[in-house]
């Protein structure tokens, strides 16, 4: 069985869900790149950046998975940032004393977010309005401040992809605290309906990427379009396969 690839440097670990429990308890920074991102990574540096100084690398993109299969033969099982909160949120459910702090796109947002971690038990959330960041010079000596307060079981990134794996490794520099942060996006709006409609059978399908161009077409139209560029990736570059 295949352990984990190195695809561009970057260290994707092929994790099945039945060992969810093994690796939830780890510390460090989780990340899950979508399709449109990881075509990204030879456009900006510090994402790229991000995703190979992860702890743990998870296969998101559908579209990724299908590719390495179709054109380089290389089986793994997609693991999606769906997929891991539907774990997490079960894996809180049992654990309700855990203490969650969220880093929160807007208000709206935010209080979406509370209300159904609140909905599962959990009682210590924290929420952190996150501002415009820039990639190229990403800080927040705040957010530090708040979070090395609160000593959070887990942070929550619930903002775009290719600035919260940016943060996240700025958080896990700059922390000197033991906690888990899980880059898993807009992913938490799924489940407080925010966002466009996806269940489990959606997901283990690979049509998480329909409903959202149904949802809003004038933005994922072009995420996806753009995501076509991992196929010369794909084909050219050299993977590694470790079993």
């Amino acid at each position: 069985m295949i352990n984990k690839i190195i695809f561009r440097k970057i260290k994707f670990n092929n994790i099945s869900y039945e060992k969810f429990n093994k690796h939830i308890i780890k510390k460090g920074l989780f990340v899950f790149p979508a399709g449109p991102a990881l075509a990204s990574i030879d456009k900006s540096q510090r994402y790229h950046e991000s995703l190979r100084k992860a702890d743990l690398v998870f296969f998101d993109s559908g579209f990724f998975v299908l590719l390495l299969k179709l054109i380089r033969n290389i089986n793994v099982t997609k693991f999606s940032g769906y997929k891991f909160l539907y774990l997490f949120f079960d894996y809180l459910k049992e654990n309700k004393k855990k203490t969650i702090f969220c880093i929160d796109p807007n208000l709206k947002f935010a209080k979406s977010n509370k209300h159904f971690l609140k909905s599962l038990g959990i009682k210590k959330i924290y929420n952190y309005l996150a501002p415009n960041y820039q990639s190229k010079n990403l800080s927040d000596k705040k957010l530090l401040y708040k979070i090395k307060r609160v000593k959070p079981d887990f942070v929550l990134t619930n903002i775009g992809g290719g600035k919260q794996e940016i943060l996240g490794l700025y958080l896990k520099k700059n922390l000197k605290i033991k906690t888990t942060i899980l880059c898993t996006g807009a992913a938490i709006s799924f489940f407080t309906k925010d966002q466009a409609p996806i269940n489990s059978l959606i997901d283990q399908l690979y049509l998480g990427w329909l409903m959202r161009l149904i949802f809003n077409p004038l933005i994922f139209s072009k995420r996806y379009m753009y995501s076509l560029r991992l196929i010369p990736m794909v084909i050219f570059s050299k993977i590694k396969v470790i079993s």
